[in-house]
């Protein structure tokens, strides 16, 4: 079967957060604007989902939803299809999202004050939730080596906070786009565990890895960290299924998932979505061929930024994503301040990219850019991009 990734697909006054939320979010104007920012792709989802959808639609009665069993069973058998890892049906609960579940996890593991661990620079939302939280994020700044970051264990060791409760761990990582190896992994479980922290590994992006990279279940990897370790999982990053706001928090330990369930009870989470589960789970039950199609064409995008970033911006270099479809630019070399470069691309370009500072430490010079999107626009994004940064290459 093919899949039509180059279509163009209008998302103007859809009330999408990416299109029609940009101007408020990344500051880029006017409806010639391309969007680059939120992590959610422009391509149609696989279609046994529109399938699924089409299918309840016409039911014409649009009631609670009942019966989640079918789905964990689906997120069990994608895990184990695609990763190797079969974790019992019973040890996943369904999120609404992945963020509202980290939200949950602090609430429950961890008091007002309490410093959270997150390797930075991080997903932007780990330090929202924190902070909404009233909790202390920990930020331990990341090393990078010839273009590819390292986590600093001896640095976190020497500077982790006494009242230190959680580490969210982001596998593969965004931004940076590291697809963390065995030997890292095992290490930060070992420091969980020697340091008495609840590990939260957020593995959202574990399906859209590239040739000559292997995503490693932090569970199936270290099962010895299981009885402290939380795994995030979700079809929406994989299927271009955002807004259907829904994930899995897998817990093997019974005492934690009971408390988990028990807060998610409480805040009256324990409700899904009718059409957010028909879509992830018609995704997960029919959307290999569909994946295994889309990642050769991010690949592919993939390399084209980093071309052209290296071809048309001086000074400017694109980290090598090994996993995501969000480009890691740096600007440093560039000589430009960063207001400088955040007015190019958004008033210059009309580019809505995300700012690199609100990763955190080790972002200031950066910015993030979705390449998930027709190669048409992408190369038009491009083009811009080149224009604005011409003086430059004089």
């Amino acid at each position: 079967m093919e899949f039509d990734f180059d279509k163009v697909i209008d998302r103007w006054n859809s009330h999408s957060s990416k299109w029609d939320g940009m101007e408020k979010a990344v500051g880029a104007k006017g409806r010639d604007a391309i969007a680059l920012w939120v992590a959610e792709m422009d391509f149609e989802s696989p279609p046994a989902v529109k399938e699924a959808l089409i299918e309840q639609a016409e039911r014409g009665t649009h009631g609670y939803y009942t019966g989640d069993a079918t789905w964990r069973e689906a997120m069990s058998g994608w895990l184990s299809r695609r990763h190797g890892w079969e974790p019992d049906p019973d040890w996943i609960t369904p999120t609404s999202g992945i963020v509202s579940a980290l939200g949950l996890i602090l609430q429950e593991f961890s008091e007002e004050n309490d410093h959270i661990v997150v390797f930075s620079p991080a997903y932007h939302a780990f330090g929202k939730i924190i902070a909404a939280n009233n909790r202390r994020i920990h930020n331990q700044p990341m090393i990078n080596e010839q273009g590819r970051y390292r986590m600093d264990l001896e640095g976190l060791a020497a500077s982790l906070p006494s009242d230190a409760k959680v580490m969210f761990f982001c596998s593969p990582h965004n931004p940076g786009g590291r697809v963390w190896e065995e030997d890292e992994i095992r290490a930060v479980c070992e420091f969980c565990i020697e340091h008495d922290l609840l590990l939260v590994s957020d593995e959202i992006h574990h399906d859209l890895v590239y040739s000559g990279y292997t995503h490693h279940v932090t569970a199936k990897l270290v099962p010895e960290v299981m009885d402290r370790l939380v795994t995030c999982a979700a079809a929406t990053k994989t299927f271009n299924l955002a807004g259907a706001h829904i994930g899995g928090a897998i817990i093997s330990n019974s005492e934690l998932r009971r408390r988990f369930r028990s807060v998610s009870n409480a805040a009256g989470l324990l409700s899904f979505p009718l059409f957010g589960m028909i879509a992830t789970e018609a995704a997960q039950r029919h959307g290999d061929a569909w994946l295994d199609a889309l990642l050769p064409y991010l690949e592919k995008n993939r390399d084209l930024l980093a071309d052209r970033v290296s071809r048309d911006i001086p000074g400017a270099r694109a980290m090598h994503i090994e996993a995501t479809y969000l480009g890691w630019i740096d600007f440093a070399g560039t000589g430009l301040d960063r207001q400088e470069v955040t007015r190019r691309i958004a008033e210059d370009a009309r580019l809505g990219v995300s700012p690199g500072p609100q990763f955190g430490p080790g972002g200031e010079s950066w910015i993030r850019l979705n390449f998930a999107t027709p190669r048409s626009v992408l190369n038009e994004a491009l083009d811009r991009m080149a224009d604005a940064f011409s003086n430059l290459r004089r």
